[in-house]
């Protein structure tokens, strides 16, 4: 008998990637979506679709069923401006609660949470599990949220829930249109202003997909496993683009402080004008950060791969090209 999973955040760029993972490997996925989304890629997958909001406690217990085999928990909001942030903690903060509470009542047996390298804050160097989560200190609402998310399923663990949480980096890959791929497509257009300073640790979504899917067997209670992979600059990753397009790059980053300062004014106008600037004070700290992440343990645990950083790039630009998305772009690497 198949095994059933039900999933949050279907519809995003992560759920897309589990939802096909786990239907490769037989699961039976029930599939959580507001009546607003955009359902055009989960549309061509044959998994199970339910209407539903992690903000709506009772539509949660309406869609969750009795006994399911695993529960992910992987919707999220991203959002980096600080006038979203209530939203943000509406999704983020008491979307997980009513997540696990629904998880605890449907007597759910494993809780599989996605959570983020962001949960331990503006840290710097290099990043392993057994250094203190600085999250709720962090001036980045992002930062601050997906660390209390994780307080909430811990809480949950404390009542009996069978919960692990996994937390990607800077993830790349198929069904991203509005992540790293926009800066695909100001490659591609030639519109890329600049090049942030920072360096992350960037992942292929696949392979985050798959380790989620490994955690529901291998993964143990109340375990933290980060999925990091190549280490990267944005200089590095924005030449890998423009490699892969043909396309000229930006030769240097530009200095954290001209960023920090764009950011601050980008937020003024914001105020101003109520419209989200193209750079805020949050996406300054965050892209200026260097970050680096040692996914041993989840290598070990879970059986999770690295990705060459080349590797994921071309596959993002590709999987762009055949959507239409890079019309304007010169012919991708092959």
């Amino acid at each position: 008998m198949a095994r059933t999973a039900f999933v949050t955040g279907a519809t995003g760029f992560v759920g897309l990637n589990l939802v096909e993972a786990l239907l490769a490997r037989g699961w039976r996925v029930i599939a959580l979506h507001r009546a607003g989304s955009n359902l055009k890629y989960l549309e061509r997958l044959p998994a199970e679709r339910v209407v539903g909001d992690v903000t709506d406690p009772a539509s949660l217990l309406r869609a969750v069923p009795e006994g399911v085999d695993a529960v992910f928990h992987v919707a999220g909001d991203t959002n980096l401006w600080s006038r979203r942030n209530a939203a943000q903690d509406r999704i983020n903060i008491e979307g997980t609660r009513n997540m696990v509470e629904a998880a605890l009542a449907r007597h759910a047996r494993r809780f599989l949470h996605t959570s983020s390298i962001s949960a331990w804050g503006m840290q710097r160097g290099r990043l392993d599990e057994r250094k203190p989560q600085l999250g709720k200190y962090s001036k980045v609402n992002y930062n601050r949220s997906k660390h209390l998310a994780e307080e909430a399923v811990r809480a949950g663990i404390a009542r009996g829930l069978d919960a692990v949480i996994l937390s990607p980096g800077a993830i790349l890959g198929p069904y991203d249109t509005r992540n790293y791929a926009r800066i695909v497509k100001m490659v591609a257009t030639g519109t890329l202003p600049g090049v942030p300073p920072g360096k992350l640790p960037f992942c292929d979504v696949r392979e985050v997909a798959k380790a989620h899917v490994a955690a529901f067997e291998l993964g143990a209670r109340g375990e933290n496993y980060l999925l990091g992979g190549t280490d990267a600059t944005f200089l590095e990753l924005v030449r890998e683009i423009g490699a892969a397009l043909g396309r000229p790059v930006p030769a240097r980053a530009t200095p954290a402080w001209v960023l920090h300062v764009l950011g601050a004014l980008g937020a003024l106008r914001g105020a101003l004008g109520g419209t989200e600037p193209a750079l805020t004070p949050e996406t300054a700290r965050q892209s200026t950060r260097q970050l680096t992440c040692d996914s041993s343990k989840a290598m070990r645990a879970l059986g999770y791969r690295a990705v060459p950083l080349r590797e994921m790039v071309g596959d993002c630009v590709s999987r762009l090209a055949a959507e239409g998305l890079l019309a304007s772009a010169a012919a991708p690497r092959r």
